[in-house]
């Protein structure tokens, strides 16, 4: 992937050893060539490094971008330094921009209902209504990333299933209950998915297939899809999007007192500490409550 040796060992080893997706190489692969615009990767001391910070900050780049960089320069040189190609790790010390914390967008209950609702409504013709109510009903119901959601096996789902296994990120699986009214749009969805399919002379292994059924129904297709369900549903269309809905499961969950590990796990999050970003989704929540429902609060 990189002309330089030393950059190239450093990918094999995380797609070897971490399963690292090809995004997540990639990204790497441009922050450190990036870097090498700068300075000499083999040689370069921490000044240099200070150096190409204070560069990207002068360029613009978000506080985001340049932590990122940085995380990828740290990993690279405490991998060049495992491996005795450098006596030292000039990184190691150095401390990125700190990020701001952005608490995720999310629905009210009522307003996911109202999604729901409009998304059974959504379509040409009762093919496209099916998938449709299917899509939102099993984000909903799951948490599941979107593209979790839209590459989702045909086998993961037969037998009318409880649960559903999810294959997330680095290949790490999870189990996932299905509502109610989940496995009923499912039921709907697969019973006109066969017919259509048939109908067309088609096999897919997908669950939600594309025209020809040898692909998936992308994620680009279900992003546009929500913010056209939103906007007929008379939300404010630019700050929902499919993630929208796996934060309103996360956060609903809490509120209605589901446990922080039990939502961790159903979102396949790595880290608790990801995971703990919904409580302070509550706390605005609970605040604004305050302000607005208290007798105290309001001005004399």
């Amino acid at each position: 992937m990189s002309p330089h040796p030393w950059i190239s060992a450093f990918l094999d080893v995380l797609r070897a050893e971490r399963d690292a997706a090809d995004n997540t190489l990639l990204g790497y692969h441009r922050d450190l060539i990036d870097f090498t615009r700068s300075a000499n990767i083999e040689t370069a001391q921490t000044n240099d490094i200070t150096s190409y910070l204070l560069e990207l900050q002068a360029r613009g780049l978000a506080v985001s971008t340049r932590a990122r960089r940085l995380s990828s320069i740290r990993q690279f040189y405490t991998f060049a330094f495992q491996e005795g190609w450098r006596p030292d790790n000039p990184a190691a010390r150095l401390k990125g921009p700190k990020r701001q914390k952005h608490l995720p967008g999310t629905l009210s209950e009522s307003e996911v209902k109202s999604l729901l609702d409009t998304a059974a409504r959504t379509g040409k013709t009762g093919l496209l209504r099916a998938r449709n109510i299917c899509l939102f009903e099993l984000l909903y119901a799951t948490g599941m990333r979107v593209s979790e959601l839209v590459s989702l096996p045909l086998a993961a789902v037969l037998g009318d299933p409880r649960m559903i296994l999810v294959r997330g990120k680095g290949g790490g699986e999870r189990m996932v209950p299905l509502s109610h009214p989940a496995r009923d749009a499912l039921a709907a969805w697969l019973a006109a998915r066969a017919t259509w399919l048939t109908e067309q002379g088609w096999q897919s292994r997908f669950l939600f297939p594309a025209k020809n059924g040898a692909a998936h129904f992308s994620r680009v297709q279900f992003f546009t899809l929500v913010k056209n369900v939103a906007a007929k549903a008379g939300l404010e269309a630019a700050g929902i999007s499919p993630h929208t809905l796996r934060h309103a499961f996360a956060t609903h969950l809490l509120a209605n007192g589901a446990d922080l590990r039990a939502i961790q796990m159903l979102l396949g999050h790595a880290d608790i500490a990801t995971t703990e970003i919904y409580t302070h989704v509550l706390d605005e929540r609970l605040k604004a409550l305050v302000l607005e429902k208290h007798p105290l609060s309001k001005p004399l």
